[in-house]
C-alpha cells in the first residue's frame, strides 16, 4: 500500500467513523433532553466528515486518472482497502460510542451555560477536555449485548433497510470512479452518475430510517420507550451499518456494470 492510498484509506476512515459515532448524538440528546443543541453540536465534527470527503473524490479520481494512462495500480484492490477502512471505522466507532455519548453530554451541558463554540472548543482544547476524555473512556457494556436476544430494539424491516442504504451510501462514489475504469470511452460520464447509486440510500434514509428513529427519539423523551429500549436500537443500527459496509463488497463490481451501462445509454 503505497502512501496515497493510506491517506486516502484514511479519510475514508474518518468519514466513516463520524458517520458511526452520530448514532450516539442522539442519546446525547435524550440523557441532556437537548436535541437540537446536540444536533448543532455535532454539525461541527459533520464539517470534519465534509472536509475528508471534499479531498476523498479528487484523491480517488488522480489514481483512475493514472490508471488510465498505464500506470501499474490495481483499482480493484485500491476500492477493496477503501471499503475495508470503512468497516474497520464502524467498529472503531461502535467501541467509542459509550465514551463518545458521555463527552458530548459534558460538552452540551457547557454550551448551554457558555452559548459559544469557541468557548466550548477552548475548554475541550486547553482547561480540562482531554483529562476528562480519559477519565469517562469506557467500553461499551456487555449488558447491551446480550439484551439484543431478547428483541430488537427498532424492527427486522428498518433494520434490514438501513444494512441497504449504508451498502448504497458506501459503495455509490467508488463505483462511479471504478466504472471509468472498467470503459475509458465514458470515464467522464461515469464519474457523474454516483446519484444512481446513492440516490437509493437517500430515499431508504430520508422517508423510512430517519423518521422511524427520529420518531423513536421523541418517544423516549416523552416517556413511552425507555432509554434502555432505545439504546439497543442503536446497537442494532450499528450492527447493520457494520454489514452494510460490508455488503458494498459485494456491490462495488455490480453497481460499477451498471453505471457503465447507463453511461453508455446516454
Amino acid at each position: 500500500m503505497d502512501k496515497q492510498l493510506l491517506l486516502i484509506c484514511f479519510l475514508t476512515f474518518v468519514i466513516h467513523l463520524i458517520g458511526t459515532l452520530a448514532y450516539s448524538v442522539r442519546i446525547a440528546g435524550v440523557r441532556t433532553k437537548r436535541i437540537a443543541v446536540s444536533l448543532a453540536l455535532f454539525s461541527i465534527l459533520m464539517l470534519v466528515s465534509r472536509t475528508s470527503n471534499s479531498f476523498l473524490g479528487p484523491f480517488m479520481a488522480k489514481r483512475v486518472e493514472n490508471n488510465l494512462s498505464g500506470g501499474a495500480v490495481d483499482l480493484l484492490m485500491d476500492f477493496r482497502w477503501l471499503l475495508i477502512a470503512a468497516s474497520l471505522a464502524t467498529i472503531a466507532g461502535a467501541l467509542l460510542i459509550p465514551t463518545f455519548q458521555r463527552v458530548f453530554c459534558r460538552a452540551v451541558l457547557h454550551f448551554q451555560v457558555h452559548r459559544s463554540i469557541p468557548k466550548l472548543l477552548m475548554h475541550g482544547l486547553f482547561k480540562g477536555g482531554i483529562s476528562y476524555v480519559r477519565d469517562m473512556a469506557s467500553a461499551p457494556a456487555g449488558a447491551n449485548l446480550s439484551g439484543l436476544r431478547k428483541g430488537n430494539g427498532v424492527s427486522l424491516s428498518v433494520t434490514l433497510l438501513n444494512v441497504g442504504a449504508v451498502a448504497l451510501w458506501t459503495v455509490g462514489v467508488f463505483a462511479a470512479l471504478y466504472a471509468g475504469a472498467l470503459d475509458p470511452a465514458v470515464w467522464v460520464t461515469s464519474s457523474t452518475l454516483s446519484s444512481i447509486i446513492n440516490g437509493g440510500a437517500t430515499v431508504m434514509m430520508a422517508v423510512f430510517i430517519d423518521p422511524h428513529m427520529s420518531g423513536m427519539t421523541d418517544d423516549v423523551i416523552e416517556g413511552r420507550v425507555s432509554e434502555s429500549q432505545f439504546r439497543k436500537a442503536v446497537v442494532w443500527l450499528v450492527g447493520s451499518r457494520l454489514a452494510g459496509t460490508l455488503l458494498a463488497q459485494l456491490l462495488l463490481v455490480p453497481a460499477a456494470l451498471l453505471i457503465v451501462a447507463v453511461a453508455r445509454l446516454l
